[in-house]
């Protein structure tokens, strides 16, 4: 029996996440904050707050520290002590509740790797509060929380980064524009990783550590038993691994690999208009002890999917590399992964890009191509609609495996077409007070 449960649509009101009382208006905007009297200057530093600095958060706010653009001056996490240890690191303020760090006027930007479940509440908040964002992939765990996440960049004019470093990568960048300017030429087939679906979590009870808000941390979705194995990213197995948490190694690695097929095939805008799988029923184990992936991975892993684009492509998720992919077309094939493209023939790999062809977004550096567009106001590399677009597909390979059936992709209303079965999927329940706006 399928054990993935569809995700129902609610109405959303915003409410104060960890308050007991809702808030009916957007979150004001505080009258102090740079980035809304004007541009800042070329030489003025980025007051950076973080929240959710976990396991890669945690590295993100390192790296930006380095950076002579950047002064961290907050950090916010669920984990007080955590917070507070990280906070001593760069001389910063301490929070629990990150809506105390986005009252501050002093903080022109956040970075965020909260888990999945938490990350598009925290961006749209950090929007209504004039702050620029730096969000991880996947950047949602639904596709509506996706399009609300843009309506919020664009209605409070954001610069807004998705953590999809490989775009910043000048080797996946010319992989993506030999294919754009046709050296493979009619494209036939593109080839996936067979990226895991989520399965389900019922870890026993373990005492909730000092200092931790549980309760914060489930956050939209009901409150279970604390364990460390569900709380810790990447563990035995983690929260990257269970619904309602995370879409699996579909979003998770499906982050990386279905984006540079969305970049390379020219797809930043739209997505395919079909899914489907093929092989045995999706039936996701539920693990009540702790143990590793490998069991879970295996059985999530089926069946395959398919995609089809508008144009006729079709991609397969099998036995490519979760980075990227194999792109296979009349006149050979391109395999593009994590800083490396190699070719067959070879030669297809080695030919230059010549000025008067398609020259894709060129950036060296993800985090300083978001620091300097918060200074331009120009869009960065990953823009808020190209991490939705990308995270899309991603969930629409797991909603084709919990359905098991073909179904029809609406890219412009996004929408199934005619099923509202596949259409409750969409979205999810949320726990109050953690609700998103119908309207941001």
């Amino acid at each position: 029996m399928n054990s993935a449960r569809p995700y129902s649509r609610r109405q959303f009101i915003v409410r104060t996440a960890g308050a007991a009382t809702a808030i009916a208006a957007p979150y004001v905007i505080p009258s102090g904050i740079l980035a809304w009297e004007g541009r800042l200057g070329p030489n003025d530093k980025i007051a950076v707050g973080g929240i959710g600095v976990g396991r890669q958060a945690g590295g993100l706010m390192d790296a930006a520290q380095t950076l002579p653009e950047v002064r961290i001056v907050a950090i916010a996490d669920v984990n007080l002590p955590r917070a507070e240890e990280r906070a001593r690191k760069y001389s910063a303020e301490p929070y629990q509740n990150y809506r105390k760090l986005l009252e501050r006027k002093d903080v022109d930007a956040i970075i965020t790797g909260t888990p999945d479940h938490w990350r598009s509440l925290v961006s749209i908040h950090s929007c209504q509060a004039g702050k620029d964002v730096y969000a991880e992939k996947p950047m949602t765990l639904t596709i509506r929380e996706g399009r609300l996440m843009v309506q919020a960049v664009r209605k409070y004019g954001r610069v807004f980064q998705t953590g999809s470093q490989q775009r910043s990568q000048k080797e996946n960048r010319y992989g993506c524009e030999l294919i754009r300017n046709g050296r493979l030429g009619k494209i036939s087939m593109v080839i996936g990783s067979n990226y895991p679906s989520p399965w389900e979590c019922g870890l026993p009870s373990q005492a909730v550590p000092q200092g931790l808000d549980w309760d914060m941390w489930c956050g939209p979705n009901e409150v279970v038993p604390y364990h460390i194995d569900l709380y810790t990213p990447r563990s035995k197995p983690g929260w990257i691994s269970f619904r309602p948490y995370s879409g699996g190694e579909m979003t998770g690695w499906g982050a990386h690999g279905l984006d540079q097929i969305q970049w390379a095939l020219g797809m930043d805008d739209t997505g395919p208009v079909e899914v489907w799988t093929e092989g045995d029923q999706f039936s996701a184990p539920t693990y009540k002890e702790p143990e590793s992936r490998e069991r879970g991975e295996k059985i999530c892993s089926v069946p395959m999917i398919y995609y089809r684009y508008e144009n006729g492509i079709t991609v397969k998720l099998d036995n490519g590399n979760p980075g990227g992919a194999i792109f296979i077309g009349e006149k050979g094939k391109i395999e593009i992964f994590r800083g490396k493209v190699t070719s067959s023939p070879k030669e297809l790999a080695e030919e230059p890009i010549r000025s008067d062809e398609v020259h894709l977004y060129k950036s060296d550096h993800h985090m300083k191509n978001w620091l300097e567009c918060i200074k331009s106001r120009e869009k960065p590399i990953a823009d808020v609609e190209i991490g939705h677009r990308s995270a899309t597909v991603c969930h629409l390979g797991n909603i084709a495996r919990w359905l098991g059936r073909k179904l029809k992709w609406d890219p412009k209303k996004e929408e199934f077409v005619d099923d509202a079965e596949a259409n409750r999927y969409l979205d999810r329940p949320r726990r109050k007070p953690y609700e998103l706006p119908q309207e941001v």
